[in-house]
């Protein structure tokens, strides 16, 4: 017998500008407590996607910095996921719409706005 083939690991990123979240240097620090507060809220939405393709199975690494002149924060989301030929394959298109749809056509997630023009999925 031979085993079944273990579903490849594949990433793709999310980036998105938050424009009423200041940056400040405690946004640089993983163990900060504003940096820990705000990834759980950005998990909690980005992790509620229609199609399944952010889910429990995939891991998410956020990156904040900067933004025009610290009035905003960026937002680098590294998604890895494992790629199973049972699961529905990956669609950046379809998760890109769905993301739009659920934060409001790209200007909300949560209680943080969001730059429209800001979103992108890259696969």
């Amino acid at each position: 017998t031979t085993a079944a083939p273990r579903p490849a690991s594949r990433n793709f990123t999310l980036n998105f500008t938050l424009t009423n979240l200041r940056y400040t240097t405690d946004l640089d620090a993983p163990n900060s407590r504003r940096f820990l507060s705000t990834v759980k809220v950005m998990n909690h939405y980005v992790r509620n996607s229609a199609s399944g393709a952010v889910s429990h199975r995939t891991f998410l690494t956020f990156f904040l910095r900067s933004g025009r002149s610290r009035d905003d924060t960026k937002v680098d989301a590294v998604c890895s996921y494992k790629d199973n030929a049972s699961l529905a394959r990956f669609d950046r298109e379809m998760l890109y719409q769905e993301l739009s749809t659920m934060t409001s056509n790209a200007t909300k997630l949560g209680h943080y706005s969001l730059d429209r023009s800001s979103l992108h999925v890259d696969g």
